[in-house]
C-alpha cells in the first residue's frame, strides 16, 4: 500500500474518533495537505505534510506510514512525526488555557436566592 484516503489515515492515526468525523473535518477545511485544502477522498503518501486543526489545537505533522486498521495509540503515533515548533506552540497554548482557567473565579456551589438577587442587580436585570 503506497497511498491511502486522508480521512481513513486521520482515523487510523487517532486524530479523530470516527472516520465520519475525520471526513467532516477535512470537508470543513480543518485539514490541509501541503498548505492546500483537500477533500476526504484525497490520497496521502508518506512524506507529505499535514496541518490538522481540532478544536483549539493545531498539529503540523509529516506522514511516516500508512495503516489500514485503527491500532493502539502507541502504534498510531508511529504513523506521523510532529514538528518541534508545532509541539512547542501547542504546549504553550495549553499552558495559557490552564492558567486562564485557574485565574477565573469559580463558585463551589450554586447561588442561593440571595446571591441570585445580587447577581441580577449587578447585571442590571
Amino acid at each position: 500500500m503506497d497511498s491511502q484516503r486522508i480521512d481513513k489515515w486521520l482515523w487510523a492515526a487517532r486524530f479523530f474518533k470516527t472516520r465520519a468525523l475525520a471526513a467532516e473535518a477535512v470537508s470543513g477545511g480543518k485539514v490541509h495537505v501541503g498548505g492546500e485544502r483537500v477533500k476526504p477522498a484525497r490520497a496521502v503518501r508518506p512524506g507529505e505534510h499535514l496541518r490538522i486543526t481540532r478544536g483549539q489545537e493545531t498539529w503540523e505533522v509529516e506522514i511516516l506510514g500508512l495503516n489500514e486498521q485503527r491500532r493502539p495509540a502507541a502504534e498510531a503515533q508511529r504513523l506521523y512525526a510532529e514538528r518541534p515548533e508545532s509541539r512547542a506552540r501547542r504546549e504553550a497554548e495549553a499552558e495559557q488555557r490552564r492558567l486562564l482557567h485557574a485565574a477565573t473565579p469559580h463558585m463551589d456551589h450554586r447561588p442561593d436566592k440571595r446571591e441570585r438577587r445580587q447577581l441580577r442587580k449587578l447585571l442590571g436585570k
